[in-house]
């Protein structure tokens, strides 16, 4: 197992924020890793830095002299006029005949492959950027956001991609679902330092959660034991029978010590807007035809939303979903039929097209007081700001100088702080990190109003949708089944096409050529499969039991010797348990 990269010691700073302090990882060559970190906190930075594109004011980094890095560009790096095929041609050299197939794992083809790759949707030029990746067999990937502007197919086409890809990898992303398909363990920077975690992103939550209650437990106790030494203490050093027991009770007072938590930003607390529930319908659109005048994207979409409903809309990119979200906020007028919303509604949009327009006069909290409800005190504003990272000084900031991200965040947040009872939402997720996801996520669900919106980021629409609706192919319509349905769906289309594609290029060999033989050796096979998987299964569930008995110690310690022994401990299990659990799913696949 070789290092193709080693931090060592690594300090940076960026104006007075400390980015890097004496941090150490060391990326091995066929792991792949999640990267998760407060938004700010230096992720994008560390990626420049290992890319060699800047450097650290102090430590090493060095390079493993085979390392071939992949990076995924988030720039424009096409020509005017050429097509994804001559663009992979002209990045990578190979010839037409290899570009195409690589094309292929990315369902290239077609016009997709051989018209102009400009007039290409984001995600599209997304899977002619992964091709062009692939074709130049790197043995490290790092991918900053890569799902951002995916759509779902694309998203699984990519997890299907890296998979399949035996190398190393980092990647930086915010979606829960994909580092959960894609990577074994998860490295965290927070306030300066790295930690490589040899899980995966659920687990690495759960752990730090465990461990950051239990030192609140610890602390608890210390506290409570220093309050009895010191009164003791106080009571009994001026009296010449007791001096040496007070002295004796000082120097144990010295040694407690509280542990620091390892909380890097305060906690992200978001709250919605607060509304009555409401009852019946809150929209209706009957016979609606859709789009712009000299082009028609969905029509005869006759559908119902209830007030209360989370309604998620869904579909590959350029079907129509961003269409459908203008035309419910009257952003775009209907081609024809109507569409109606129930009385008494007030609409609260979130929208590239709404936070490009922001009063840039304005700083950011004046903005937030004069958008929220009158109701909302200073504090409240104060507190929502923070949790969308605007603290301090931050939040005198005139909005001119915001960057999109920034200016989308203010958005955000004056959107929540309002009256709204019903919020429409397109890709609310985009410029938040995982943990401001997750709060946003739980404020959604709390909600009393309607929420329509779209996203990228599977984990948060599972989290939050009730009901789906799906644009593809012309028509708008309820998907009957849950998110989590839609995805399986989506799933098995996609996994039956690369099956389609692997029998058309001859990659899949028929096991049924070799006659009895064979088959007798499949079913040998067959039955040596199933034994082991009974043993996986039990030595499952005692891994499970042991885990469990020793985080119930764990929350109950407070030695913290003994306490680091058995963080220790548990983490080897989950380590045995997450590779006993991914044999049995390979296994299961048999």
């Amino acid at each position: 197992m070789a290092v193709l990269i080693q931090l060592r010691d690594a300090h940076k700073r960026f104006g007075d924020q400390v980015l890097l302090d004496g941090a150490n990882v060391s990326l091995v060559d066929d792991v792949k890793v999640g990267f998760v970190g407060r938004n700010g906190a230096g992720k994008s930075t560390l990626l420049r830095i290992l890319l060699g594109e800047e450097d650290v004011e102090k430590g090493d980094v060095i390079h493993h002299p085979t390392l071939r890095i992949g990076y995924l560009r988030q720039h424009d790096p096409f020509r005017e006029g050429e097509s994804a095929l001559d663009f992979l041609m002209r990045d990578s050299g190979a010839p037409d005949w290899q570009c195409g197939q690589v094309a292929g794992q990315f369902e290239l083809k077609g016009e997709y492959l051989e018209g102009p790759v400009k007039a290409l949707s984001g995600g599209w030029q997304t899977r002619v950027k992964l091709a062009a990746l692939l074709l130049h067999d790197p043995n490290l990937l790092m991918l900053d956001e890569p799902t951002n502007f995916l759509d779902l197919r694309t998203q699984i086409l990519l997890e299907h991609f890296l998979k399949d890809f035996n190398k190393a990898a980092l990647i930086v992303s915010h979606d829960r679902a994909f580092l959960k398909a894609t990577c074994s363990q998860t490295l965290e920077l927070s306030k300066g330092q790295l930690t490589m975690f040899p899980g995966k992103i659920h687990d690495f939550l759960e752990f730090r959660e465990e461990r950051r209650e239990h030192d609140r437990r610890v602390n608890a106790t210390v506290i409570a034991k220093q309050k009895q030494l010191k009164q003791f203490i106080d009571k009994n050093r001026a009296n010449a029978s007791t001096a040496s027991q007070a002295r004796s009770k000082a120097k144990q007072l010295e040694k407690l010590q509280t542990v620091e938590l390892e909380v890097d930003e305060p906690t992200v607390r978001i709250r919605a807007p607060r509304v009555q529930p409401r009852q019946g319908t809150a929209v209706r659109c009957d016979k609606l035809a859709i789009g712009y005048p000299d082009h028609r994207v969905a029509e005869d979409i006759s559908l119902e939303i209830e007030h209360g409903q989370r309604a998620a809309i869904v579909g590959d990119n350029g079907q129509g979903k961003t269409t459908m979200l203008r035309t419910l906020v009257h952003s775009l007028e209907p081609l024809e039929g109507t569409l109606k919303w129930g009385h008494g509604i007030e609409i609260g949009t979130y929208a590239q097209h709404v936070y490009s327009s922001l009063d840039e006069r304005q700083t950011i909290l004046e903005h937030l007081e004069y958008a929220s409800d009158p109701e909302t005190t200073r504090q409240d504003v104060l507190a929502m700001a923070g949790s969308l990272l605007f603290r301090d000084e931050a939040i005198h900031k005139k909005i001119k100088v915001l960057s999109g991200g920034e200016r989308a965040r203010v958005c955000m947040a004056s959107l929540l702080l309002g009256t709204a009872n019903v919020l429409v939402l397109d890709e609310p997720g985009n410029h938040l990190d995982v943990e401001t996801v997750e709060a946003l996520a739980e404020a959604l669900r709390l909600y009393k109003g309607t929420v329509i919106f779209t996203s990228h980021d599977r984990h948060f629409m599972a989290r939050v949708a009730t009901n789906v609706i799906e644009v593809r192919d012309g028509r708008v319509r309820n998907y009957f089944g849950s998110y989590d349905t839609y995805c399986e769906a989506v799933e098995k289309e996609v996994s039956e096409g690369e099956r389609q594609r692997n029998a058309a290029a001859g990659k899949q060999n028929s096991k049924n050529n070799s006659g009895s033989k064979n088959s007798r050796q499949n079913q040998k096979e067959q039955r040596k499969t199933g034994k082991e998987l009974k043993n996986l299964e039990r030595k499952i569930a005692r891994l499970d039991d042991e885990k469990r008995e020793l985080n119930e110690q764990l929350l109950t310690e407070t030695d913290p010797g003994e306490a680091v022994r058995l963080h220790e401990q548990v983490k080897a299990i989950e380590v045995e348990l997450s590779e006993a659990e991914e044999k049995w799913l390979e296994l299961s696949d048999f």
